[in-house]
């Protein structure tokens, strides 16, 4: 049985849940999300939704787990939100923000502008003396991974300098250069 499948989710106040044949629709104080689902089955029960399957097959256990932590992403984002930060480790790495989108200097001959979705709350420190720092904010768990991973993938941290955008508080394994 799937621990993580089995566990019952509780709808926190402010919350609403609408369960459709084949999709779920939640709603909170942040936003909406939707979600299509497939074999499984979810039951609201005194504020806490259970999520049930037909059978014991691979695929059925595979879904019973998927699409209870996909539910429960949902609550916790239209109620709580979620949020991300990176830092652009390098000299002369800059960022800045005008509305939704994003302009990056990475060390390249031009600019990175990108455009980022009007889910996706951004905001960008730049204090002199430490290093550039973008904050992103979001009740979409999928979309604000997306998107950072979109940005750090701009200029990745290399081994040997530790230059490139990262988030806050991620290690880089060092490599150690070559000796003369």
């Amino acid at each position: 049985m799937s621990r993580i499948g089995k566990n019952p989710i509780s709808i926190p106040e402010g919350v609403s849940v609408d369960i459709q044949s084949d999709k779920i629709i939640v709603k909170g104080k942040l936003g909406e999300l939707t979600q299509d689902y497939s074999e499984v089955s979810f039951v609201i029960e005194d504020n806490v939704i259970t999520v049930t399957r037909p059978s014991e097959s691979k695929s059925h256990k595979a879904k019973h787990g998927l699409y209870r932590s996909l539910v429960y992403n949902m609550i916790e984002g239209v109620s709580k939100g979620y949020k991300k930060e990176l830092e652009l480790v390098g000299v002369g790495y800059r960022a800045s923000n005008q509305g939704q989108i994003l302009d990056l200097a990475l060390g390249f001959s031009h600019n990175i502008l990108f455009d980022i979705a009007p889910e996706v709350k951004i905001e960008t420190i730049s204090e002199k003396g430490k290093n550039p720092i973008i904050k992103l904010a979001s009740y979409d768990k999928q979309l604000l991974g997306y998107i950072a991973a979109k940005i750090r993938s701009f200029r990745k941290p290399e081994p040997y300098k530790g230059k490139g955008v990262r988030f806050v508080g991620e290690q880089v394994r060092r490599k150690a250069g070559k000796s003369a």
